[in-house]
This record gives structure tokens, C-alpha cells and sequence, in this order.
């Protein structure tokens, strides 16, 4: 008999917790989801999402949010058709540290798709408790990716980003010491195909306009300077331990092969599907196996074309830069990525032009004191910090000139 592999997840509330939370449902009796968290910004959802569920826990990290949460966890109890008497209602947890105890709460698997740096603690928390990783949270492997490689033991992070998942399932196909290079696939976002000089003048509403995916607004204008497909650079390093010169990146605009491995032989295997991130979680979910009709198909009964590019690193220089943070090592990836959050806040306020993004990640790099090997998690907010404020400051000079 099949036992049930009970889930952890944290973040249930967003895209990756929901998607999560459809793949559990349309697979019973495979898996329980025995405790959820999100930050409490929807806390009707995250109640509904409990009682449906029948977890045993809930994390809500802003304390304040939980009065809300429980008063909602008794409503959506009742809406059920319980009563007071016979209502079970799950643990609750709340904080700064909640999500790193959920992380360690009894199970097979902690999903991370929890947005942000503040993934990193609860990602030590569940690799230190034992527990399998699937890692959507790609703050834990860029700002922390020295910590997590001190704890995690081989197997035990499974990735759920679409790309690196796509490289781990084709990394199968041979031994590692037989792999040339990997082959990251970008769409090459809304502004495929234009020069620097074309890009000075994009406005936010158009970096929002991804030809492909529907995510965040974050992750939307990373996909546009193409800091997204950066820091899925430093990811795969960290994830499969393979030299920046030996990672590259080409564009793909229809979004099917999600990522290659090229072999020494001279063999390339490739993963393809259609765009759906219930593939790649459903796979980590089912790890090391697959989990049947986790998504559909391409549909080789049709004519398609699909085109590989170049990747223009004159228009788009953030993958070097990100090469370049993460050859130096230490803390520059972490400083890379809080910088780029900086001047992503900065753009989308108009106070800095679409270009400034990456101009000001290159300043923030250049100026980044020796931070050194980070020893903590708090050497990670510290060099993070740091960044912050510096590309702050590189805003405020740049507005007032």
C-alpha cells in the first residue's frame, strides 16, 4: 500500500501554494497537507485553505494579522457545517519566527514558495529537520546559497522553479562529471528583439506586459532587465555545482524547452512542455518519481516552431553581472539581489528609468565593501542591508541631479 506523503507548505496563498493546493486535490489519498503559512495579507483565504485542508498547524507571520486569521478559521468552520463542539481547528502559529517552526513541523516535505529573503531561515529550519526541499523560494539559494550548502545533503533540495527543474530531471540522462554545460531557456520577455537605446524609455506599464507568463509584478520587470534569468543563474550553480563558464543562457519566446543539459559526448537533452507551473511542482511533490496528468502535454500532433536565440548581453546585462557577483562568491549574489529589489521599488514609483535597474545593481556591486563568507543568516541581512541602503542612496543622487 501506498502511504500518503504528508506536505508542509509554506506560502499557501500565493501562486505557487495554490497551484500546490489543486495538485493535492486532484491527487487523494497521495499526499495530506498537514500545516500551511503566508505572511496574513488574505486571511480568509489562508482559514479557508485550513479547514478544507484539515491541517494540523497554521504560520501567520505578522502577529497582527492574528486575531483576523482565527476569527476567520471559526467562520470557515461554521460555513462547513460545524459547530462550536465539533469544529477542529488547527494550531496557530504566529510572528516573525512562525514559518521557520512550521518548516521543521513533522512531515515528508516542506514546500517553500514563500516570496523573499525571509525564506532563507525556514529552508535551514526543514533541510536541518530532515525533511525534503522542493525550493520555489529562489532568495535561499542566491543570497544564501554557502548556508544552505553547508545542510542540505545530496537529494534532499529538489527544485520547483521551472527551469531548474528541467535541468534536474535532465541531469538524469548521465553522470555529472560527463556534463558540459547547462542551457537556461528565457522568453526574452516584452522587450525581445530591442537595443539599449530602445529601452530607455520603457514605462512600467509595458515592463509589465509579459508575452508568456503571468506572475508578479517583482518577478514580471525582473523578467524584463532578464535579473530573473540572473539570478536562476546563481540558482543553478548553487543547486548543481557547475562554474558559471559552463552556464549559459539562450532565448526561447514560445517557453517549451524549459532548460538543457548539454553532455560530453556532444549529446543535448532537453525538457519540454507547455508553460504550467503544475508540472515542475507536482514533479517535486512526487520526487524522485512523476505524478501522472500533472499538466498536459505538447501536443506532437501539430505543427509548431520553435526558435532559440542569443542573448543580447549588450541590451541585457544583468546575466553577466550575476556571473560576475557570483564568481567573486561570499555575500555578492545577496547584495546583487537586494540592490535589484531596490531598484525594481525605485522604477515602479517613477524614480528611476527602466535601465537605471541594472545601472544601479553594477554601482551597488562595484561600491560592496569584502563581506566575506557568510557564517549566519544574519551576515546574509547584514550584506543585505547594506545593499539597500546604498542603492537608496544611488536612487536619491540620481533624482536630484
Amino acid at each position: 500500500m501506498t502511504l500518503i506523503r504528508e506536505i508542509v507548505l509554506l506560502g499557501s496563498t500565493g501562486s505557487i501554494g495554490t497551484q500546490a493546493i489543486d495538485i493535492v486535490r486532484a491527487n487523494p489519498g497521495q499526499y495530506r497537507i498537514v500545516g500551511i503559512g503566508a505572511g496574513g495579507g488574505n486571511p480568509a483565504l489562508l482559514a479557508e485553505q485550513a479547514i478544507e485542508l484539515g491541517v494540523d498547524v497554521v504560520a501567520v507571520a505578522d502577529a497582527k494579522a492574528v486575531e483576523d486569521v482565527q476569527l476567520r478559521l471559526f467562520a470557515a468552520a461554521t460555513k462547513q457545517g460545524w459547530t462550536s463542539g465539533d469544529a477542529r481547528i488547527p494550531k496557530l502559529i504566529a510572528g516573525r519566527s512562525a514559518m521557520t517552526e512550521l518548516a521543521a513541523w513533522p512531515c515528508h516535505t516542506v514546500l517553500n514558495g514563500i516570496t523573499g529573503s525571509i525564506g532563507l531561515e525556514p529552508t535551514l529550519a526543514a533541510l536541518k529537520a530532515g525533511r525534503q526541499v522542493a525550493l520555489a523560494n529562489k532568495e535561499s539559494l542566491v543570497a544564501g546559497g554557502p548556508l544552505v550548502r553547508e545542510v542540505a545533503r545530496p537529494g534532499q533540495l529538489v527544485p520547483v522553479d521551472s527551469e531548474h527543474s528541467a535541468l534536474a530531471q535532465c541531469l538524469r540522462s548521465g553522470a555529472m562529471e560527463r556534463v558540459a554545460r547547462l542551457v537556461l531557456t528565457a522568453s526574452g520577455g516584452p522587450f525581445r528583439g530591442k537595443t539599449r537605446d530602445q529601452l530607455a524609455e520603457v514605462t512600467v506599464e509595458q515592463a509589465l506586459a509579459h508575452p508568456t507568463w503571468a506572475m508578479g509584478p517583482v518577478v514580471t520587470i525582473n523578467s524584463a532587465t532578464m535579473v530573473n534569468k540572473a539570478l536562476e543563474v546563481i540558482e543553478a550553480h548553487e543547486l548543481f555545482d557547475v562554474p558559471y563558464d559552463r552556464i549559459d543562457v539562450v532565448v526561447h519566446p514560445q517557453s517549451v524547452v524549459h532548460s538543457m543539459v548539454e553532455f560530453t559526448d556532444g549529446s543535448t537533452i532537453a525538457q519540454a512542455s507547455p508553460p504550467d507551473m503544475r508540472l515542475p511542482i507536482g514533479h517535486a511533490l512526487a520526487w524522485p518519481d512523476r505524478l501522472p496528468d500533472a499538466a498536459r502535454p505538447v501536443d506532437w500532433t501539430k505543427a509548431c516552431d520553435w526558435h532559440f536565440e542569443p542573448l543580447d548581453r549588450v541590451a541585457f546585462p544583468a546575466v553577466d553581472l550575476a556571473k560576475d557577483a557570483g564568481r567573486a562568491g561570499g555575500l555578492m549574489p545577496a547584495v546583487y539581489n537586494a540592490a535589484n529589489e531596490e531598484a525594481v521599488a525605485a522604477f515602479r514609483d517613477g524614480r528611476l528609468p527602466f535601465l537605471g535597474i541594472v545601472d544601479a545593481i553594477a554601482a551597488v556591486l562595484e561600491a560592496a565593501p569584502e563581506f566575506g563568507r557568510p557564517g549566519s543568516v544574519a551576515d546574509v541581512l547584514e550584506a543585505e542591508n547594506w545593499a539597500r541602503a546604498s542603492a537608496r542612496r544611488l536612487v536619491l543622487d540620481a533624482s536630484e541631479r
